[in-house]
């Protein structure tokens, strides 16, 4: 197992502590939403991490490709969940980040199984760090609706634009019937 999935597990791992310290937290500012937000920092600076030791020495596998998406998406949705929970995030809004991220990993299923890998775009970058920046804002500032309103926003359309991006630079992915599939 290389440093860097290593690294992805610590990530998962932490998780759970992190769940805790929100629930705990009871959606509003004090010691458990602080210790939640360094967590929930921590986890996303390996996010970062993971990545540039990867890359820097030559560790990307086909697990830390499946496992690192899936980490992030969990830790992002755990989150978002808990600020369902207590109203500061809109279901219809968790609704359509999860959709576009499933239509997303459906799309690169689709393209693996045509011999095609689709490497995250520039897009899905900067969604992925307006959501991990804008719930970390929603972390600092629990309770304060109008920052709340602003973060979902931000989160929806950098997702969705994103997720658009995906399908219009990759469709032919569903389009096209070759590349060994049933037809």
């Amino acid at each position: 197992m290389t440093t860097a999935t290593k690294i992805t597990l610590i990530r998962v791992a932490i998780l759970p502590v992190y769940m805790v310290l929100m629930y705990l937290s009871g959606g509003v500012s004090g010691a458990y939403m602080w210790w939640a937000l360094a967590v929930f920092i921590i986890a996303s600076l390996t996010d970062l991490i993971d990545g540039e030791i990867a890359r820097k020495y030559h560790q990307i596998s086909d697990f830390g490709k499946f496992l690192d998406p899936l980490a992030d998406k969990l830790l992002v949705v755990a989150a978002m969940l808990m600020f369902c929970q207590w109203g500061s995030f809109p279901a219809w809004a968790l609704m359509l980040v999860l959709t576009r991220e499933f239509a997303v990993t459906g799309l690169r299923l689709m393209a693996v199984g045509k011999g095609k890998v689709i490497a995250a775009g520039w897009s899905g970058k900067v969604k992925t760090a307006c959501t991990m920046v804008g719930l970390c804002v929603m972390m600092a500032f629990p309770q304060v609706s109008w920052v709340s309103w602003t973060v979902v926003w931000i989160i929806l359309i950098t997702t969705l634009y994103s997720g658009v991006e995906y399908f219009i630079q990759n469709g032919s992915c569903i389009w096209d019937q070759g590349g060994g599939g049933n037809k």
